[in-house]
């Protein structure tokens, strides 16, 4: 390494830790038991920690789709890693967990991982979009996340507890 190099490296900026949100969501094989192991998964993540975990809640499934009730909640980490890579890893957890490519859109799935929100950051790529699509409209996400991060400002949305104050409860139940 030359004088130069070795003087830069000592310079470089630490990664900086950013909060991330995700929502984690079940309706298969004991949906309590698959949601609890994703949070299990989420302390394993690399650069990252699980700081918070809310709850679990049982929710009415969202669309047309027939189908058991769903059990969810939400997960606040903090992580160096970079959202594209935030996002391949939970979809690593997904398949660890035993997700299968969904048969049907918002159909039943044994385990589904969310990156809800993450720091400021706003997206709209064809693999992300931060924050998610639709959370303004999500019982199922607004909930948990509400009780674990009720001040929390979606960027471009406004605060997780005036946006959960503003959906329909559709049934949900705190487990």
């Amino acid at each position: 390494m030359s004088a130069t190099t070795a003087g830069l490296a000592q310079h470089a900026e630490p990664p900086r830790w950013l909060p991330a949100y995700v929502g984690i969501g079940s309706n298969l094989d004991d949906p309590r038991q698959q949601v609890e192991r994703a949070f299990e998964a989420l302390t394993r993540l690399p650069q990252s920690r699980l700081v918070l975990r809310s709850a679990l809640f049982r929710t009415v499934p969202y669309g047309e789709v027939v189908q058991p009730a769903f059990v969810n909640a939400a997960a606040g980490l903090l992580t160096q890693l970079a959202p594209e890579a935030l996002l391949a890893e939970l979809r690593s957890v997904e398949r660890a967990l035993g997700r299968e490519p969904p048969r049907e859109r918002w159909g039943p799935r044994v385990i589904d991982l969310d990156l809800l929100v993450m720091g400021r950051e706003t997206r709209a790529t064809d693999s992300l979009r931060l924050p998610h699509p639709g959370i303004a409209e999500r019982d199922f996400v607004l909930y948990p996340l509400a009780h674990i991060a009720p001040d929390l400002d979606v960027p471009g949305l406004g605060r997780v507890e005036t946006l959960r104050a503003r959906v329909a409860n559709r049934g949900i139940e705190r487990l």
